[in-house]
């Protein structure tokens, strides 16, 4: 299928390991040119561009905490002109603490909350402007917005807090760009990996009608193909990839 993406730029949070380095790459394979947004982990956003760089499309680097709207504005202001104008925003960057909700803390609590929902609203006002007509953005949640989680209540929070700032977006921005959301189940990301060593270790086979977790390809072609002009009828929509989770 011809996903229409020869030539796109894409901004990528989230993008040094996982589902965003997993989307990074496979943009390219695509034809796209990518953003990749990273906070802490150089290396890691270095070798993400790197294997966007090894496909012929080019790669820039942008280091920001989303938590911190002066450090978003600060990431925004290193942009090559290249970048002024954008075709797809994806948020892949997300916080998670297992943590019983009796030990959560204020601060924990702000944390997980900034990094998760309002660190993606802050980033998407500063770059809706720059996205071109017919541009797209994609937001990646959770299955814990659907099912909700006794040992991470404030990120299954703030994911569902995210699908529903999706359908918001969608009205506000339509109709120059689509806005819509691809919800994971547990996926073997170094997250998703400390997630899974809470879990009853049947947990596929008890929970999950494809009884094993996603790899991060099988989550980050999803949103490429949402995120893609081959889905411009879609939007306001929540994609749901978690292996049957929400039918058990």
């Amino acid at each position: 299928m011809n996903l229409f993406l020869s030539d796109k730029i894409v901004f990528i949070t989230g993008a040094s390991s996982g589902i965003g380095a997993a989307a990074a790459r496979i943009f390219a394979e695509e034809g796209a040119d990518v953003v990749i947004s990273y906070h802490q982990d150089a290396a890691g956003a270095n070798c993400a561009a790197e294997a966007v760089r090894a496909l012929g499309r080019r790669a820039w680097l942008v280091q920001m905490d989303l938590r911190d709207p002066g450090s978003i504005a600060a990431g925004l202001a290193g942009l090559p002109l290249a970048c002024a104008a954008l075709d797809i925003l994806v948020l892949c960057a997300g916080k998670n603490i297992v943590t019983p909700v009796a030990e959560i803390t204020p601060e924990e609590w702000s944390s997980v909350l900034d990094a998760n929902l309002s660190g993606p609203f802050f980033l998407v006002q500063a770059l809706a402007p720059r996205l071109r007509e017919g541009g797209s953005i994609v937001t990646v949640a959770s299955v814990a917005a659907h099912t909700g989680n006794p040992n991470h209540i404030h990120y299954a929070a703030a994911k569902a807090g995210l699908g529903n700032l999706t359908k918001s977006l969608a009205r506000a921005l339509a109709p120059r760009v689509r806005v819509n959301c691809v919800a994971p189940g547990i996926t073997l990301t170094p997250m998703g990996r400390q997630t899974a060593g809470t879990l009853d270790p049947d947990y596929p086979r008890k929970k999950l009608l494809v009884p094993r977790f996603a790899t991060p390809d099988e989550i980050a072609r999803t949103i490429v193909f949402v995120a893609s002009p081959a889905a411009v009828f879609m939007t306001g929509a929540t994609v749901d990839i978690n292996g049957g989770r929400d039918l058990r």
